[in-house]
């Protein structure tokens, strides 16, 4: 029973458990959306393959579709806090459904490409739309500095987990239903997006279920009933006898705009940081995983199971990884956490193309996935421990698009390199920039102080006053012994 008590606290399902359930219904949102993008990841360009679309057409797909995540999340996590968080993640619920419903039902091109670019369709299976910035800024508001690196590392670990199983029902559903007698593949295909559409209906019930401690409008009216329970106990101590002290002006409520407002002080942390995040996603841009395994396949002519076998592990080393980032950000400290897993993958992917065997060539290419996701949920914590709370969504959809951005440069830049026979340069190229955002990372911000935006001003001028009673106390004794 220990054993299972000290796992159970050292997991950071405590903290999961203590957060609440509007924690755990947000981790299920991801969850279940992750699923449902690992679902069609798999069939989507075959989807559009047996519909006989030319290379052209797909890769307008894909460019336009992606386009359209960028700007629906630049444009919504602006207004989330404004318009209601809830009701922006059930909007994403609602056109996740409509989505898979006209993919399952329609095979127009120009109508499946209205419909993922407005709608919500992942063309590459990552979550690249708002919805992860604006639950990574809800769970930051109803977590502490305490348990917010272990809640969102379970946050990360189940949308690894639900990508991976979304995956593997997607194959084996498609490879049943075309043994059965009548099924054709388009047939198939298309049950797997209303399977799609299906998982939307369960995200919509998961955001009903969403309690008004979500939003940002809350959040503030609890820290002014705060603030003013505060200010009472400072009035009742003046009464019994302390010296009078000037009265605080009333904490007035931040006015609301139609657009998130981010503070100069905010920006002047976020340009170094947005600077090195670019950088970092440019290089994971241009030796993503289906370029890696593409690398594999040319380099040493696996078969398919073996690579299929390869990409399998990776997932679970990865999923099974992320459990540790909440732990290790506790003793670590969450800039170290970052630096200290990501160092190592970096340093893989830089070796990658040296070794003659596939043993080892493998086994680099395991230690880089495994460790590579172990950054993620500590430099969200990190996100939110250095920005204001009203700021949180807007930064963390600002962060989002322009990784996104730069991971989408990566495989051109790829490309051209394995056209002209020198594939092998990209991954060190890439190496070398994820070690350069590492050690710029922990130069910049290794001793930056956090959470300094998660006190009320009140609360900061109760401890002042502490402050110079300790220190009027200790001249008074000073006084006294003379």
């Amino acid at each position: 029973m220990n054993a299972l008590k000290f796992v159970y606290h050292e997991s950071g399902l405590k903290y999961v458990r203590d957060t609440g359930r509007d924690a755990w219904l947000i981790i299920l949102l991801r969850c279940f959306r992750m699923l449902a993008y690992g679902t069609i990841s798999l069939i989507l360009a075959l989807f559009f393959s047996a519909l006989e679309f030319s290379d052209f057409r797909i890769g307008l797909f894909m460019t336009l579709t992606l386009l359209g995540d960028v700007i629906l999340s630049a444009g919504l996590t602006l207004i989330a806090d404004r318009v209601g968080r809830r009701k922006v993640l059930l909007g994403g619920s609602f056109l996740m459904v409509c989505s898979g419903a006209i993919f399952a039902l329609f095979e127009n091109f120009w109508i499946l490409l209205v419909a993922a670019v407005i709608g919500v369709i992942s063309a590459t299976g990552g979550d690249f739309g708002p919805f992860r910035a604006i639950e990574e800024s809800t769970l930051s508001s109803l977590t502490t500095p305490k348990t917010r690196a272990d809640v969102l590392a379970w946050y990360v670990t189940t949308a690894s987990v639900g990508s991976a199983v979304g995956s593997e029902l997607s194959g084996r559903l498609v490879s049943s239903l075309i043994a059965r007698e009548g099924w054709t593949t388009l047939d198939a295909y298309h049950a797997v997006f209303w399977v799609y559409s299906g998982i939307g209906v369960f995200n919509i019930l998961f955001t009903l279920l969403l309690s008004r401690k979500c939003e940002l409008s809350v959040q503030e009216e609890a820290e002014t009933e705060e603030s003013g329970t505060l200010l009472s106990n400072l009035e009742d101590r003046t009464e019994e006898g302390d010296e009078p002290r000037p009265a605080n002006p009333p904490l007035s409520k931040p006015k609301k705009v139609a657009f998130a407002q981010v503070s100069k002080e905010t920006l002047s942390v976020m340009y170094k940081l947005w600077f090195l995040l670019i950088v970092d996603s440019l290089a994971d841009g241009m030796v993503g995983y289906s370029l890696t395994v593409y690398y594999l396949d040319q380099k040493f002519s696996l078969s398919k199971s073996s690579l299929g076998d390869i990409v399998s592990i990776s997932y679970f080393l990865s999923s099974f990884s992320t459990i540790f980032a909440g732990p290790l950000a506790r003793r670590l400290g969450l800039i170290n956490t970052m630096v200290f897993t990501h160092l190592p993958s970096s340093a893989a992917v830089l070796l990658f193309p040296a070794p003659s065997s596939v043993i080892i060539t493998v086994a680099l290419f395991f230690l880089r996935t495994g460790l590579n996701n172990m950054d993620q949920a500590p430099r969200s914590a990190f996100l939110a421990a250095v920005v204001k709370e009203d700021e949180r969504t807007a930064v963390m959809g600002i962060t989002s698009t322009l990784r996104t951005l730069a991971a989408t440069a990566g495989p051109t830049v790829t490309g051209v390199l394995a056209g002209q026979d020198r594939f092998w340069i990209a991954f060190v190229a890439a190496g070398t920039l994820r070690i350069a955002y590492d050690l710029g990372l922990w130069a910049m911000f290794v001793n930056m102080k956090l959470y300094q935006h998660e006190k009320t001003d009140v609360e900061e001028h109760y401890e002042e006053v502490d402050t110079r009673e300790e220190d009027s106390s200790s001249d008074s004794e000073g006084r006294a012994r003379n």
